[in-house]
């Protein structure tokens, strides 16, 4: 009994090379889904940077149509103190958003 080893059925020897196919099985489904999940991360930074870019362009196109549009006609009457209230909010509402920290 000491030196001898149980002989294994056919159907035991089977379900341990099942068992160690399913293993190799789950290895390769996770090292797949983390390759997934960094090429994930890595689009997602690029389109990060796509963005920064385009919001930083539309900053300077805004800059500089506002630097060669026409002076406005001259007011007769002082704007209004609601007019002034709503000018203010649209100036600090457009900062903000351009100068509002971006979540990682």
């Amino acid at each position: 009994m000491f030196g001898r080893k149980p002989e294994m059925s056919p159907l035991a020897l089977r379900k341990r090379l099942l068992i160690a196919e399913s293993e190799l099985n789950r290895a390769q489904l996770s090292a797949d889904c983390e390759a997934m999940a960094r090429g994930v991360h890595d689009l997602a930074r690029r389109a990060q940077g796509v963005a920064d870019w385009a919001a930083a362009a539309g900053l300077l196109i805004a800059a500089v149509r506002v630097c060669r549009r026409a002076p406005p006609p001259p007011v007769a009457a002082n704007p209004s103190w609601l007019q002034k209230i709503l000018n203010c909010a649209r100036i600090a509402s457009t900062l903000w958003f351009a100068l509002r920290p971006r979540r990682e």
